[in-house]
């Protein structure tokens, strides 16, 4: 959860999502260093005064951080045998390196935000914590999470991390643009292909308008919005066994969506990382539709657009979309430290302080019991499309817990930006994906 809203000058600032788009690059540069057991100091982190001190690397700026300051301050007032600092650390998009780095070197934090999409990489260390026990008969109400939130923290059969965030996806349209092109608004169950017909009507080339963005650099922001489409047509990730991806015949089918959407011109392809020109074309009305996350909302109401919150098209009718939950990683730097850290990040977990954190800094609740809390019901009233997200929980997957997702993520993602640009058909792009995919998969782990 990071980044929302820095400003530029220009405009919109990064999204939270931005530091996810660089996330499987730097995974990659990570992958082949060692990840050392080497511990903390000697001294457990006791201090004179009795107190467990836990280091924190919240990885959040600007909203994210002031909201996770707050709530750290309560912490420590509220649980005088530990304290709580929240100064070290990097921000979330470096956070890979920076504790790839301090594991190899033996001083690393207790308590680390770490994307979802990386925590198969740093969970190879044994300085991981295993929270399994800890989740499932503490305070932390682990059955109440949502699927998505359990799944993304769960690498084969064992908790390795607590879930920090949860979002998904959903589309975003501008009723002002529909309303020129005499468009009607989609409705839920629609198709994949009145989304691609929807695009074309939208689309007015003399007036430089676009149907709808896609992020086109070929980073994880590019991959993970043909997730879902790959999903609903029967593909998977990984496939059965492990050796092989499970997309290379659904890949292919998605991927023609895509390609329909690049002949028809009715695609804005935003040509660089970040994505922020695309929703800088949204926010100035030359957009009517985008693919995004519950963390853009605040921006387009900023940009005064009159929008509507609609769910992901499907090919199959049934609803799908894919959520990309980030974690809180605890390491292990002796008992009292990894006592208090668990404390901690249970107590974070906790629908009372989890509201707070999902309203301030733009997250969906990780449980129904925060779901089901009035602060919550407000937030939804008073935001329009809210809602939209929170439900499509129900029908949301997230990407494997796999080391090799990294390079998974980087070819299919240059098989996207290659259809995207009209570089290469789908079959052809989605054959080279599979070939540097599949032998991503054969390296032992």
């Amino acid at each position: 959860m990071t980044a929302a809203h820095q400003p530029t000058g220009t405009g919109p600032g990064p999204t939270r999502r931005t530091v996810l788009r660089r996330a499987s690059a730097l995974a990659l540069g990570a992958a082949a260093a060692p990840l050392a057991a080497c511990g903390a100091p000697g001294d457990d982190g006791i201090g004179a005064d009795g107190r467990v001190t836990v280091e924190l690397w919240h990885g959040q700026t600007d909203t994210g951080r002031k909201t996770i300051e707050r709530l750290v301050s309560e912490f420590n007032r509220t649980h005088p045998g530990i304290r709580v600092d929240a100064g070290g650390g990097v921000l979330a998009d470096a956070m890979l390196q920076k504790i790839t780095a301090a594991l190899a070197s033996g001083s690393f934090p207790d308590v680390a935000y770490v994307f979802g999409s990386d925590l198969a990489s740093v969970a190879r260390s044994p300085s991981v914590v295993d929270l399994t026990e800890s989740v499932r008969s503490g305070p932390v109400p682990w059955k109440d999470f949502w699927a998505p939130a359990r799944e993304a923290v769960t690498l084969n059969g064992r908790v390795r991390a607590a879930p920090a965030l949860l979002d998904s996806l959903a589309v975003v349209c501008n009723k002002k643009t529909f309303r020129d092109a005499g468009v009607p608004l989609p409705r839920p169950g629609w198709t994949w292909q009145e989304f691609v017909d929807t695009a074309g009507r939208l689309t007015d080339r003399r007036r430089g308008v676009f149907g709808t963005g896609w992020p086109g650099v070929g980073d994880e922001d590019t991959v993970w919005r043909l997730w879902p489409m790959v999903w609903d047509l029967g593909g998977d990730v990984v496939g059965e066994g492990g050796r092989r991806i499970g997309f290379a015949d659904a890949g292919v089918k998605a991927l023609e969506t895509v390609a329909e959407l690049t002949r028809a011109k009715s695609v804005y392809v935003d040509p660089k990382p970040g994505s922020e020109q695309m929703y800088q074309v949204f926010l100035s009305g030359r957009m009517g539709m985008v693919v995004t996350g519950p963390w853009q909302l605040p921006d387009v109401q900023q940009a005064g657009i009159d929008y509507h919150v609609v769910p992901l098209p499907s090919y199959s009718g049934r609803p799908v979309t894919i959520s990309g939950p980030d974690t809180w990683t605890v390491f292990d730097n002796g008992p009292a430290r990894v006592r208090a850290a668990r404390t901690f990040v249970a107590w974070l977990s906790r629908p009372a302080q989890d509201v707070r954190w999902d309203i301030q800094a733009g997250s969906l609740p990780l449980s129904r019991g925060t779901q089901a809390l009035a602060a919550w019901r407000k937030q939804e009233s008073h935001t329009e499309g809210l809602r939209v997200f929170t439900r499509a929980l129900d029908s949301a997957r997230v990407r494997p817990v796999h080391p090799a997702y990294p390079q998974i993520s980087q070819a299919l993602g240059q098989a996207i930006s290659a259809v995207l640009l009209g570089r290469s058909s789908p079959a052809a792009a989605m054959r080279d994906c599979a070939n540097e995919a599949n032998a991503a998969l054969l390296i032992p782990r």
